[in-house]
């Protein structure tokens, strides 16, 4: 019997189906992967930690949820209001809590919005608080800050074991836009030393600028999040940055070495939407944005550069060495070397810049120097426990390979085993595993179709809300500056 024209018997809607069940798996492989661009040319978006757990935060203590040491949090901050959130700690070891705030894509800050961020104990006495504003550069960007209930025989409050609150308020101006905002939280743990621990605040420590680095750069690309960050080894080292990203870098410092590092922006392309024109029409305050940050996340030093389509540089640091009796001082640049570990370099480039000179991408050059002997003042063997999470605190031996272009115009390519290949890798073993599902099920409704069966099958899922808030994860990728 003929087939009404326009009709499709059972096998043929279900290889269809199939083709458009694949055809989805691969359109969510590939919006999936982390830190990829937006489909319209706008920076890529923040990258959340793929591992992060998503919570709400509570509007009162009471229903506040715990947080566990080492993991990451997704949440959302409203335009007004308290978050809380709890923790449970013993007597001896301290704990950070860091927060990075990402505005809506394309939102309009001002120079007074920002959050606070503290740990209370359960008598309501601050342990210790931090704010992060957008200041005089009003580019929308995630801000970071942390707070802490730190131990040890030198503390004054927050002494005892027991019951605390992480509180995180958004501070915005009236005007301000009212959509909530993307939070990431990172609560990390660091143990007490094995044996009395040293209480002298350093005096004084080597702060001649070294000589600038010179040499071939070698390719690398930035992350877009704390856990997209590639890794940077002492040299020197390129990159390309739109107007209105922020590019992530982490670099391996241990105990007793001193950090510097050095943010070049390249001049304007001349011909083009740059121009590399001259001239106060033409010229962007705050344009290049450097900030560093700990191996718990933590501040320790920012610094700001104009530009006016000539190359601008900024300058990150000679830093202290790091050392454990660092925290005992007053300055960020210097109790926030505290631990070694993995140090943060997050570098933006001002929305402002596009309005001037173009949205095309500007060259990065990155000088890293690495000065001291490994181990020095100190080291994680002395501490009485592991720090949570291990590898932020861990200084390893480099192990990714990378592209470097060669004085006699040849390019050499290695093997990079950092976030951005891990990426690639994931989109790729995503979309290949959606062609191989679309080729199962094609075989599957073929035989089908063959010996004349039915057949369906169907799968569900079920879990309890409290147990994942508790310890459920969720891989998410955000959108920001």
């Amino acid at each position: 019997m003929a087939r009404p024209v326009g009709q499709l018997g059972r096998g043929a809607r279900g290889v269809r189906g199939a083709l458009a069940a694949g055809a989805a798996l691969c359109a969510v492989a590939a919006v999936s992967a982390p830190g990829t661009a937006a489909a319209d040319g706008r920076p890529p978006s923040y990258t959340f930690d793929e591992d992060a757990q998503r919570v709400e935060g509570a509007l009162d203590t009471t229903r506040a949820l715990r947080l566990t040491p080492g993991k990451t949090y997704r949440s959302t901050v409203p335009r007004a209001g308290k978050l809380y959130y709890r923790l449970e700690l013993g007597a001896r070891e301290s704990a950070y809590v860091s927060a990075t705030v990402v505005p809506t894509t394309g939102a309009k800050v001002s120079f007074k919005d920002g959050y606070s961020i503290a740990v209370q104990d359960d008598n309501g006495i601050n342990c210790s608080a931090d704010r992060a504003r957008f200041g005089s550069s009003t580019s929308p960007r995630p801000l970071t800050a942390w707070a802490a209930r730190r131990a040890g025989a030198s503390t004054l409050s927050c002494k005892r074991a027991g019951t605390y609150y992480v509180v995180v308020e958004r501070q915005s101006e009236e005007a301000s836009p009212r959509d909530p905002w993307d939070l990431e939280l990172r609560f990390s743990m660091e143990p007490a030393l094995r044996g009395p621990a040293p209480s002298a605040t350093p005096t004084g420590w080597p702060s001649e600028p070294p000589a600038p680095l010179t040499g071939t750069p070698k390719e690398r690309e930035g992350g877009t999040g704390f856990s997209a960050a590639p890794r940077l080894d002492q040299g020197v080292w390129r990159d390309r940055i739109r107007p209105g990203q922020t590019l992530y870098y982490w670099v391996p410092v241990d105990w007793g070495q001193q950090l510097t590092a050095e943010v070049e922006l390249g001049s304007a392309t001349a011909g083009g939407s740059g121009g590399g024109g001259r001239g106060l029409g033409r010229y962007v305050p705050s344009a290049l944005g450097v900030s560093l940050f700990n191996p718990a996340r933590g501040p320790v030093d920012q610094t700001q550069s104009t530009y006016d389509g000539r190359q601008k540089k900024a300058v990150i640091g000679p830093l202290p060495p790091v050392r454990y009796e660092n925290r005992y001082a007053v300055s960020d640049e210097v109790s926030g070397v505290r631990f070694g570990g993995r140090y943060y370099l997050a570098v933006h480039l001002s929305r402002a810049v596009a309005e001037r000179f173009g949205d095309g991408p500007l060259g990065l050059t990155l000088r890293v120097r690495v000065q001291g002997d490994p181990g020095a003042g100190g080291s994680q063997s002395t501490y009485d426990g592991q720090p949570l999470p291990v590898d932020e605190f861990e200084v390893v031996d480099a192990a990714e390979p990378v592209r470097q272009e060669g004085g006699g115009g040849g390019t050499g390519t290695g093997f990079a085993r950092g976030p951005v290949m891990k990426t690639v890798a994931a989109g790729a073993f995503t979309a290949g595993t959606a062609l191989v599902l679309l080729l199962v099920v094609w075989t599957v409704v073929a035989r089908r179709r063959a010996a004349g069966g039915k057949g369906a099958g169907r799968a569900g899922t079920d879990g309890d809300p409290e147990a994942g808030a508790e310890a459920g994860t969720e891989s998410r990728v955000g959108s920001g500056r």
